[in-house]
């Protein structure tokens, strides 16, 4: 989908060639067997090396010292309420992470589980907010092969044996497997939602294999986008803290289709609605499906690993009948219940076969720490996709949730369960003998409307019924556009409710403040996940929840949510009810929410053309916008800071004026005057307009030094810092069609002084940005977050320079995080990628949100003729402040609207409006 490969002139580049010799590419080069030229590439015998994890410095620490305890003390509270802090700095995982993540599985709101590069199942996600990151190594795909006559026999499990607790003489378990695999000559190929997995000669030296992996993640479609299930084509096991509880049950099946495997019915920890996985393969002309439905890792089991092996290296399959078994006895407390699925075919000389196998699970109930449950949903470009299944997601029906067990202010619904039908997609891979693949496996309705209005009063509707015109390869980014974002598949604007986490280490659902530089990647994709999204902060706005909470950088105290201030998240234990989980610093301060929010707003609305869901959010695109008018102090239209980190950077302190944040709130005034005047409410884009330009003045006259806007207005050692994120607004400007913020010189020798230091004076531009800069070329190192790289502020960095037409800055600037992070290289951030690190290589918050805006800079060479077409419409000329016939300013412009956005139904929020 971008406009030329973005790195096709880059040394990172893996040709295919170099990892797999060309009479191997030509031998599975037929349907989809053979990986894509622009994969990322990586050897099977690779070292998957530990990565280094960020630490305070001593002055910081000391600085520090007062948060660390209160947040410890809170850390405890909350565990002894058996519950987890959004943030915990303090508790480490037994499993310390590596770079050996690959492709996940599942689609988007199922939960996802892991897949290495070398092919071990990692990184359990099914409960909410729950992450479990050891490999289960009982886990693997294996073959078995034979030739006519008995001669060369090979049995390997399809993954290198280099890991720990392998290789034990005498083990019953998997030890006595065949773990044969060098991995020197097989190679993983990625390239999200899909992985390849090719053996040139291993363990058969005559043999070439493939195997791919694909999961159902598919832009535009929000039915089979949300199926728990992977497919493989040519094993599979589930783990987590609770595969030894017992009372776990296997159960053999035969489907449709010839579809066979095995059900493993897995009761989960503390009291989590139950988890069933299936592995199965698809029986064909030439393909036999067997299955062992349960064998143990333990001497005691009846069946053992060892039995299972022994069975397959002599008779290739398992026996037929084990498919009419039946259930098997429950597993006891410390046992481990495996099952293994078996695809024997026969290949003549010179030719090929196909071998499916699928991975599912059903969970369909999401049970949150607070008590209330839902249902499910039924229904560097492409990789950084991962996030999106890989980081933490929730998908549901309704706004109400399915049982409220333990909070009386929530409201029961029942909810009828939908059964979805799961299609198994044919894939294909090459063989040269008789081979057996075997798998094995170890253990409220939300209304689109957010206020009413009468629809013969709002004239100007989108009346474009196009299909979303997806962007090709291109010489030129300005030769395919998109028209409006319109869905193609119906005109229910209702797609449940959609959740996902700001990382896995920082668990709290839809972190605002991040989701503006990650939504491009919504927008771009599933756009009526992102206009939901919109949809809900826009009610939270209008919403209050009184409840005191304690900040802990401060130590003082506050109401959980103010009427007017944007939320942070929406909460950790019990979404949408119990929002704003983090509190470290009272966000209702802080001066980047409300910008951020009316400005995701008026892109969504630019991009999309819904005039229903500018309607839908304008009172809390106002109430936002008013909200702000307290922190502009001295009446001058700018807002300022409160001199501690009242930002997203929630480290780094800001005195006065600051240009990260007075940016953002040029940007708004501009955004909210020009949706104010299409949707009718002249006034207040008036009103927008007059403070804007007497900003604007401000602005610059304080911080425009010549070169570059200075980091703030105050005085302190780093008041002339570079800041990299310095026109955020005027990104998000050019992004939805809008008159540059500022000159067009300025705007350029801004971003050439972040290029020349924030980028190239780090390891020669090899890294990404640096938030922080002196002009003395030094690294701003006043504290922890304005000495690291952040990764999506640095796509955020080079998508403002395409917009200004410095693409080969752009994509230099970019290249560094591709450099650091995914390259042979780098420090094996790949489908992990942090929120950021430091220049010696350490990571902070590893598979975190903001990354996902690499898309601001798809979005930024192939934007929607919709928001193409804008800049010939200045709207801040067409806007005439005229005192005569303005109304007051609490007054709404849209015609005939009754009321303002529904707030939270059954919540303990209380709408003041």
């Amino acid at each position: 989908m971008v406009s030329g490969n973005i790195f096709h002139c880059r040394k990172h580049s893996w040709p295919p060639e170099e990892y797999i010799n060309r009479t191997t590419l030509h031998l599975l080069d037929f349907d989809s067997a053979a990986p894509p030229e622009q994969a990322w590439r990586r050897r099977l015998n690779s070292h998957a090396n530990i990565l280094k994890e960020f630490s305070v410095t001593f002055t910081e620490a000391i600085k520090m010292i007062r948060l660390g305890i209160r947040l410890w003390s809170y850390i405890r509270e909350e565990a002894s309420q058996g519950r987890k802090a959004p943030i915990d700095p303090f508790t480490r995982e037994t499993c310390k992470p590596s770079a050996s993540q690959g492709v996940p599985l599942g689609g988007m709101g199922s939960g996802s589980i892991s897949r290495g590069f070398r092919g071990e199942f990692r990184h359990w996600q099914i409960v909410p907010g729950t992450c479990d990151a050891s490999p289960i190594m009982a886990n693997q795909f294996s073959i078995f092969i034979s030739r006519e006559g008995g001669n060369k026999k090979y049995a390997s499990v399809l993954a290198p044996g280099q890991h720990e607790g392998l290789g034990k003489s005498g083990d019953q378990g998997i030890s006595s497997w065949g773990w044969n695999l060098s991995g020197q000559h097989s190679t993983y190929h990625a390239l999200f939602p899909r992985a390849w997995t090719i053996y040139d000669g291993e363990p058969d030296p005559e043999l070439k294999v493939s195997c791919r992996q694909i999961s159902p993640f598919i832009p535009h479609n929000y039915r089979d986008s949300s199926l728990p299930t992977a497919v493989f084509v040519y094993t599979n096991s589930i783990g987590g803290i609770s595969h030894l509880s017992g009372d776990h049950v296997n159960e053999p099946f035969i489907g449709e289709d010839g579809v066979s495997g095995v059900l493993l019915h897995h009761k989960t920890a503390k009291e989590n609605p139950p988890v069933t996985f299936a592995i199965a393969a698809c029986e064909t002309q030439n393909v036999s499906v067997t299955v062992l439905p349960s064998f143990g890792l333990s001497e005691g089991s009846h069946i053992t690993a060892k039995d299972m092996w022994g069975k397959m290296v002599q008779d290739g399959q398992f026996d037929r009948e084990n498919c009419y078994s039946g259930r098997s006895m429950p597993s006891s407390p410390g046992e481990t219940l495996c099952a293994a699925v078996s695809a024997s075919a026969w290949v003549e000389p010179h030719g090929k076969c196909t071998v499916a196998f699928a991975l599912a699970w059903s969970s369909p109930k999401v049970k949150f720490l607070k008590g209330s449950s839902y249902h499910r949903y039924k229904f560097t470009l492409f990789n950084e996709l991962y996030f999106l299944v890989a980081g933490g997601t929730v998908w549901i029906d309704s706004s109400l949730p399915a049982t409220s067990s333990k909070n009386s202010l929530h409201q029961s619904a029942a909810v009828e369960n939908t059964n979805v039908n799961v299609t198994v997609a044919k894939g294909n891979s090459r063989r040269g003998a008789a081979v057996e693949n075997s798998v094995t496996d170890g253990y409220d309705a939300i209304s689109r409307k957010g206020l009413e209005y009468d629809e013969e009063e709002i004239h100007t509707r989108n009346t474009c019924e196009e299909k979303p015109v997806i962007p090709q390869e291109s010489n030129s980014h300005h030769s395919i556009h998109k028209d409006t974002l319109k869905d193609p598949q119906d005109e229910t604007d209702d797609v449940g409710r959609f959740l996902y986490l700001e990382g896995v280490e920082y668990i709290m659902w839809c972190t605002y403040d991040v989701h503006f530089y990650a939504s491009f990647a919504l927008l771009e994709l599933f756009p009526k996940i992102e206009l939901s999204i919109q949809r809900e902060f826009a009610k939270a706005v209008l919403s209050e929840d009184g409840r005191r909470v304690k900040f802990l950088a401060e130590g003082n105290w506050g109401i959980r949510k103010v009427r007017g201030a944007v939320p942070h998240d929406l909460g950790t234990h019990d979404p949408w009810h119990e929002m704003n989980a983090y509190n470290i610093h009272d966000t209702s301060q802080w001066k980047d929410l409300n910008p951020k929010f009316v400005l995701q707003v008026y892109r969504d609305f630019a991009a999309t053309r819904d005039f229903s869901f500018g309607a839908d959010v304008w009172p809390a695109v106002r109430a936002a916008m008013e909200y702000m008018e307290q922190f502009d102090r001295d009446s001058d239209g700018l807002i300022e800071n409160d001199g501690f980190p009242d930002q997203t950077y929630d480290t780094w302190t800001v005195h006065g004026i600051s240009a990260y944040c007075g940016c953002l709130w040029l940007a708004a005034l501009q955004a909210a005057a020009a949706m104010a005047l299409q949707l009718g409410d002249k006034p207040f884009a008036e009103k927008c307009k007059s403070k804007f330009f007497k900003a604007k003045l401000v602005f610059e006259e304080k911080l425009w030094n010549g070169s570059y806007f200075n980091y703030d207005s105050g005085s302190s050692s780093n008041s002339k810092s570079i800041q990299a994120d310095q026109l955020a607004g005027q990104w998000y400007t050019a992004s939805s069609g809008l008159p540059s913020l500022f000159d067009d010189y300025k705007i350029k020798s801004s971003l050439h002084k972040i290029y020349d230091f924030n980028v190239m004076k780090v390891k020669g531009g090899k890294m990404g940005a640096v938030n922080g800069m002196h002009p003395n070329g030094k690294v701003d190192e006043s504290c922890m977050q304005s000495r690291e790289i952040w990764t999506g502020v640095t796509y955020g960095v080079a998508a403002t320079m395409i917009l200004s037409g410095m693409e080969e800055q752009a994509f230099t600037t970019a290249e560094g995080i591709f450099t650091a992070g995914w390259s042979e290289e780098g420090y094996g951030y790949w489908f992990q990628t942090p929120e950021g690190w430091t220049i010696d290589g350490h990571f902070r918050s590893l598979i975190y949100m903001r990354p996902l805006a690499i898309w601001g800079m798809q979005w930024a060479l192939s934007m929607p003729r919709a928001i193409l077409d804008a800049p010939t419409i200045n709207f801040m000329e067409r806007i005439h402040v005229s005192p005569h016939n303005a109304r007051l300013p609490h007054e709404t412009g849209v015609r005939k609207i009754a009321t303002k956005a529904k707030c939270f139904g059954n919540s303990v929020f209380h709408c003041s409006c």
